[in-house]
C-alpha cells in the first residue's frame, strides 16, 4: 500500500537531490571526455549539458553547489586535480548565471529561448574564467611569462565553445522531456 502521508524532511531531500546530480554532473564529465590543449591541458565533456539541467531543474542554490561539487570531483579524481578550486568557483558560477537568467522577470526556466541565452551567458563566463585561470596557472606555476601564457591557455578556447554548444544541444531537448513529467525539483 502507497502511504501518501509520508513527509520527507526537506533539508534530507535538498541532501539527496544535491548529491545526486553532482553524480550525474561527475559521470557526464568522466565517461566522455576528450583532452585538448597545450600545456596544463582541458577536457571536452558533456558535463556541461548536466549543469545547465541543473540549473533548471534544481534551482540556484542546489544546481550552484551540485555543480560546483561534480566537476571538481572530476578534477580531484583525475590528472587536472590542480585545477579544482578554480573548477569549483567557475562551474558553480556556470549554474548560478545560468539560473539567474533563466529565471528572471516572469520566465521561470520555461522559456527555451530564454534558457538558450542562458545557457550561452553562463558558458561565456566558464571560458572567460578558464582563460584567466589557465593563464595564472601557467604564469606562477610552470613560470611561463604572463602574454605567452594567455597564448597557450587560449588554445582551450575552442573546445571550451565546443564543450558548451554540445552541452546546450543536450540540455535543451532533455530539459524539455523531464519538464513534461510535471515533478517539482524545486521544493
Amino acid at each position: 500500500m502507497e502511504n501518501k502521508n509520508v513527509k520527507i524532511n526537506t533539508k534530507t531531500l535538498d541532501i539527496v537531490q544535491i548529491s545526486l546530480m553532482a553524480a550525474i554532473i561527475y559521470i557526464a564529465t568522466a565517461i566522455v571526455n576528450v583532452p585538448v590543449g597545450i600545456g596544463y591541458k582541458g577536457v571536452v565533456h558533456l558535463g556541461d549539458s548536466m549543469i545547465f539541467v541543473a540549473a533548471i531543474l534544481l534551482g540556484k542554490r542546489k544546481a550552484t553547489i551540485a555543480s560546483a561539487i561534480g566537476m571538481s570531483m572530476f578534477d580531484i579524481l583525475s590528472p587536472y586535480a590542480m585545477w579544482a578550486p578554480f573548477t569549483f568557483f567557475i562551474k558553480g558560477g556556470m549554474a548560478y548565471i545560468a539560473y539567474i537568467i533563466a529565471y528572471r522577470k516572469d520566465y521561470k526556466g520555461e522559456s527555451t529561448l530564454n534558457n538558450l541565452f542562458a545557457f550561452i551567458v553562463s558558458g561565456v563566463w566558464m571560458n572567460l574564467a578558464y582563460l584567466l585561470a589557465g593563464t595564472a596557472l601557467n604564469h606562477f606555476y610552470m613560470k611561463i611569462p604572463l602574454n605567452q601564457s594567455f597564448i597557450v591557455q587560449s588554445t582551450h578556447i575552442p573546445g571550451d565553445i565546443a564543450q558548451v554548444v554540445v552541452g546546450i544541444i543536450i540540455a535543451l531537448p532533455l530539459i524539455k522531456i523531464i519538464k513534461k513529467t510535471n515533478i517539482n525539483f524545486q521544493k
